[in-house]
């Protein structure tokens, strides 16, 4: 891990000292005294989060995983690194235009050092400055900002008795990331305005101990829906990512976190489903634990979960892992019509504006938020409630989806 940090560090001192001649550029007019203290601040500010964070990773008395600080120094770092990083390019371009200059100037033997333009490192800054004050956004109200996405699902197959027939979903919490109260219970509250007729969570409870959910299980509990709550479990849940004393300590952690999804009035579906009756007719809600691509685990089960559900029953799927709908859902024997999934929280980062959307996210998975259809099915991506290492959300913000189901007429 040491050897880690050293490489980040050194990288990330390449980076500033880079940007850093567009400040000296850009402020040459300032005076040799402003230039020095301006100098001085930029250098002093990406010091005293290094120091922080060597404290924080060699420190015995910091839990390096579950810090509130640490998430905050987490944030620190992307607020210092990416508006340099947007901004570089534009220093690149330069710096090759000053080079081929500079190698003409050399040939027609009049060897000439060709300057910075002042302009240029001006426009640098400038790109710089604005997602340096979106991620201080981000940071500070953003994470919390919660949008209800609502969408109209049609479907030939649906009973005609769940026309209409309406489901909040909700996924990614992150509990161990959560710590403004007030906030989430007004997401909960806006949750609980949706009066759908069920509620759904695609897993990620907890980061990675049950514990962390211990201070928000009454908030959460507070969630209903006429038809019930159900829920699975994601790839955070199973305590994967830190380590454990013994095996039992770990399995007890996980027995925990299924307890707590009862006390919450959720019904956690572990590779198995449950059937919803209204007048007669019959809608499928199936659950699986986790299946993602790569190295994600897969504990999914999808034949286990659908045995025993009718040939031409509509089935809700609940798969964290919005992968597991591409590489095995969309070709499986029974149909399922709707899939829904998280996991992915749109990187909470990205950019979303009059029907336009990107996030570096999408380059690593190609269902990220929002909905996708192949042929009859569909799969819905939630973007996530909570937050995970960075604390914030940069233009993709936490969402409380509300599916409406309409039968094709």
């Amino acid at each position: 891990m040491m050897n880690r940090l050293v490489s980040i560090t050194v990288i990330w001192f390449a980076i500033d000292f880079y940007f850093l001649q567009a400040i000296l550029t850009a402020t040459a007019g300032f005076g040799s005294l402003t230039q020095q203290c301006i100098v001085a601040a930029y250098w002093l500010a990406d010091a005293a989060i290094v120091l922080s964070i060597l404290y924080g990773a060699l420190s015995p008395r910091i839990d390096f995983s579950a810090s509130q600080k640490v998430k905050w120094l987490v944030g620190l770092v992307i607020l210092s690194i990416v508006p340099k990083l947007l901004a570089l390019p534009v220093l690149l371009v330069e710096d090759i235009t000053r080079i081929i200059r500079a190698l003409v100037n050399w040939l027609h033997h009049a060897p000439q050092a060709v300057p910075r333009n002042k302009e240029v490192s001006e426009v640098a800054i400038g790109l710089a400055v604005i997602p340096f004050f979106a991620i201080i956004y981000g940071m500070w109200r953003g994470k919390y900002r919660y949008q209800v996405h609502n969408i109209t699902l049609s479907f030939n197959d649906l009973p005609e008795a769940f026309n209409g027939f309406t489901i909040t979903h909700l996924s990614d919490i992150h509990s161990g990331s959560l710590v403004n109260t007030k906030r989430v219970a007004q997401g909960i509250a806006l949750a609980n305005k949706q009066q759908s007729n069920i509620i759904v969570f695609t897993g990620d409870l907890v980061n990675n101990k049950s514990s962390e959910m211990m201070p928000w299980i009454s908030t959460f509990a507070a969630l209903q829906a006429s038809g019930g709550k159900y829920s699975v479990l994601g790839n955070h849940d199973y305590g994967d990512y830190i380590r454990w004393n013994t095996p039992g300590e770990k399995a007890a952690n996980l027995e925990q976190l299924k307890q707590i999804h009862q006390q919450m009035g959720f019904r956690l579906l572990m590779n198995e489903h449950i059937t919803l009756e209204k007048n007669g007719q019959t809608l499928t809600v199936a659950g699986v634990e986790n299946w993602g691509k790569g190295g994600f685990v897969k504990h999914g089960d999808l034949r286990k979960a659908m045995n025993g559900v009718a040939g031409d029953a509509f089935t809700v799927l609940l798969s964290h892992d919005p992968s597991h709908w591409q590489h095995e859902v969309i070709t499986w024997p029974q149909p399922i019509q709707l899939t829904l999934s998280g996991h992915t929280h749109g990187m909470q980062f990205g950019i979303e504006i009059f029907g336009f959307k990107w996030s570096p996210i999408k380059y690593m998975y190609k269902q990220w938020a929002g909905a996708y259809h192949n042929k009859e099915q569909v799969l819905y991506v939630n973007r996530g409630f909570g937050f995970l290492g960075f604390p914030g959300r940069v233009g993709i913000h936490p969402e409380i989806t509300v599916i409406t189901l309409r039968k094709t007429r």
